[in-house]
């Protein structure tokens, strides 16, 4: 992670328990901040520091003029921010609160899909190219969700069915689509069905564990010669076609 992901001139709005702050990430040297209403209220300019936590997790500190000091602590990946502000007179408040993006960054910095992407893959080929039951736990929430009447909830559901698949099933993964918590990934795989199969999963990510899945699947129908159809799947479009993008 490094400071190129900071948001730079994104603006949004902060709604902790007691008042609302309006932030404008002017570069990452300079924030404006702006409380409209109660006893903090006013328009100031301050000079920052950011410190790159990783995974869109950034440390932003600063000294107002009155001598208050505040170190944020701002999750773009959750859309929350952690507050911890000691004022001009020593009062030390904590506040968590949530954000609302009221302008986008000039240019994009969400590396979710990227590294939800990477998650997807390492999970479909863990687990349906090499059926590495163990790779369940690291890569799946405990609660994981199934919308598929067929297979029970739960990651040790998950375990079970991977660790007594048959050696005939394979997964091959192409198309990946990932947009923001989301990633849709086509594939066929062989084995699982009297006929290989070509797949839509899409999966809902959670703190960087897949947490609830969704598929649709269709027997392969052969290209028929003479005809103008394409395949159904092909192997290469993945790396023809890879898709990300963000909110």
């Amino acid at each position: 992670m490094s400071l190129d992901r900071f948001p730079v001139g994104q603006e949004m709005d902060v709604s902790y328990p007691n008042f609302q702050v309006s932030l404008k990430l002017l570069s990452v040297q300079q924030l404006q901040f702006e409380i409209k209403d109660g006893p903090f209220a006013r328009v100031e300019t301050v000079e920052i520091r950011v410190i790159p936590l990783g995974n869109s997790v950034f440390a932003v500190s600063w000294q107002e003029k009155d001598g208050a000091t505040v170190v944020n602590v701002q999750d773009y990946d959750r859309g929350i921010v952690h507050s911890h502000a000691t004022l001009a007179h020593g009062q030390f408040l904590r506040m968590t609160g949530t954000f609302q993006i009221t302008r986008p960054a000039d240019r994009i910095t969400d590396d979710r899909p990227h590294r939800n992407r990477a998650l997807v893959l390492d999970a479909m080929t863990s687990l349906f190219q090499r059926h590495d039951a163990s790779a369940v736990e690291r890569l799946y929430t405990a609660d994981y969700i199934q919308h598929n009447p067929d297979i029970p909830q739960g990651r040790d559901a998950l375990h079970e069915i991977v660790a007594t698949l048959s050696p005939e099933v394979f997964y091959e993964p192409g198309l990946v689509i990932a947009d923001g918590d989301f990633v849709a990934i086509h594939g066929r795989i062989r084995g699982w069905g009297d006929a290989p199969q070509v797949v839509v999963d899409i999966f809902r990510v959670e703190g960087g564990k897949l947490a609830e899945h969704w598929d649709v699947l269709q027997n392969e129908v052969p290209t028929t010669e003479g005809l103008a159809g394409l395949s159904m799947f092909d192997p290469a479009e993945g790396a023809r076609l890879v898709r990300t993008e963000t909110p």
